[in-house]
């Protein structure tokens, strides 16, 4: 037997995907609170592994669009395809640096008061 709470998660999924993973939309179709949602990917593995399996539609889509216009010759399009996807081809206008560890702060720098 469905809960409540199961028919209201199906419910929830379904209008993510309807509102292409837009949660106030798809909250208020579904009737229920934004936070209810929020409650529920804490809480229900399950349910959260279904809302990023309805973000990766809404990325698919906006990657199917974003391809469709570097087709038709946007450069504004290809320039930020290349951005994005050729990094490691060198198209970057900045260089990333990821730093893992912790910071050392030396006692002075730390004691200094900023106003």
């Amino acid at each position: 037997m469905a809960t409540k709470s199961n028919i209201l998660k199906k419910a929830m999924l379904a209008a993510l995907e309807k509102s292409m993973g837009i949660v106030t939309a798809a909250a208020k179709k579904a009737k229920i609170d934004r936070c209810t949602h929020y409650k529920w990917l804490e809480s229900d593995p399950e349910y959260k592994t279904s809302v990023e399996a309805v973000a990766d539609i809404a990325l698919d889509f906006a990657e199917t669009k974003l391809m469709a216009n570097i087709k038709k010759g946007s450069d504004t399009a290809t320039i930020f395809y290349l951005k994005t996807k050729g990094k490691k081809r060198g198209y970057i206008e900045r260089q990333e640096m990821e730093h893992m560890g912790s910071i050392k702060v030396g006692k002075a720098l730390a004691d200094e008061t900023y106003t």
